[in-house]
């Protein structure tokens, strides 16, 4: 498909004489003496390249390239300014503007049509460059994500009755942050804080994880250093320094009764307080050593209970309409399913 390019200029010479020089090398042209006229093409189709003149009655090319960057169509397209001012300040003023190159009037009909191709080409290596990171950055993402899955179920190894624990954990905050509204980035980012939660499990004896029956005070008081040992794995990564908020605080309680820190309410970091309600659940909702997994009546009613103390009200209610919409009770250890309840 040819390329395409609009040519604004109040003067119908300069149009009909760019209009022949680009036609002649293959390319489609719009023409235009009027920059509102422009502006309304552009919000149909957007061509691409436009080449604009800087000095016209009613709105100027400086004028026009700001109302071109409001429109969503225009945001992108690169402009090359026409002009026959030889002043350094006015092209410098076009470059900060977002212009990609000046070619002056008259025209050289050598010189437009290649300056017209290298911009567009150059534009299109840009883009093709971009969309190359976007997708070895999705790939690295994806590795970065199963490689952290790999090591949380490495933790869950470590105790004989959360098998899996993590990921489930994992997801339903990431549904909880789904329908709070949260972008796709930051419910990734809580996925991947809610599978390392409880990194700092690696650091408890097996022989206190994995007793049967109650822990004594002394045996709950190492479990409840596990949350600051994940801290401290997990602040290393400075890549990515967020991991950490999910270890240290999902043990944190809306009333400040909570550990280690014993925060209150909106003191607990968001992701946190998600992962609270996440993690939770997915203990009510598994078999321990001291009890099987409980009815999903039951859980429901210490989810509600513990709005506004123990968890933040306003997750606390999307788990709850969670669980109501999960009519089969299919939400828990043994289910293979995600958190909506669809295999």
């Amino acid at each position: 498909m040819a390329d395409w390019i609009f040519v604004v200029d109040d003067d119908v010479a300069n149009l009909q004489m760019a209009g022949r020089i680009l036609s002649k090398n293959g390319m489609r042209v719009s023409a235009f003496k009027d920059s509102r006229a422009m502006l309304r093409a552009v919000e149909e189709e957007a061509p691409d390249l436009i080449l604009l003149d800087i000095l016209m009655p009613g709105m100027d090319g400086f004028e026009t390239l700001k109302g071109l960057r409001k429109l969503e169509n225009g945001k992108d397209i690169p402009v090359i300014f026409l002009t026959a001012d030889e002043e350094a300040e006015t092209e410098a003023c076009g470059l900060k503007m977002g212009a990609m190159d000046f070619i002056k009037k008259p025209f050289v009909p050598e010189v437009l049509t290649l300056r017209v191709l290298h911009t567009i080409e150059l534009v299109r290596l840009q883009r093709d460059l971009a969309s190359e990171v976007a997708r070895k950055t999705e790939a690295i993402s994806r590795l970065s994500i199963h490689m952290v899955e790999t090591l949380a179920d490495a933790i869950d190894a470590k105790d004989t009755y959360t098998h899996g624990h993590s990921r489930r954990v994992a997801e339903y905050s990431s549904e909880i942050a789904r329908r709070s509204g949260h972008t796709e980035d930051y419910c990734r980012d809580i996925y991947m804080m809610g599978l390392l939660h409880d990194v700092g499990k690696i650091g408890i004896p097996d022989a206190v994880i994995n007793k049967p029956g109650r822990l004594t005070d002394e045996e709950f008081a190492i479990i409840k250093t596990h949350p600051m040992k994940g801290y401290k794995i997990l602040s290393n990564i400075h890549e990515m320094p967020s991991m950490a908020t999910g270890a240290r605080y999902h043990h944190e309680r809306y009333d400040g009764r909570g550990y280690p820190d014993g925060l209150l309410g909106e003191e607990i970091p968001e992701a946190a307080r998600i992962i609270a309600v996440a993690d939770a659940y997915d203990a009510m909702t598994s078999n321990r050593s001291y009890r099987q997994l409980m009815p999903q009546e039951k859980v429901r009613n210490e989810i509600e209970k513990g709005k506004g103390s123990q968890f933040d009200p306003a997750f606390a209610g999307i788990m709850l309409r969670m669980i109501d919409e999960d009519r089969d009770y299919r939400m828990h250890e043994e289910a293979e399913e995600g958190p909506d309840g669809e295999e």
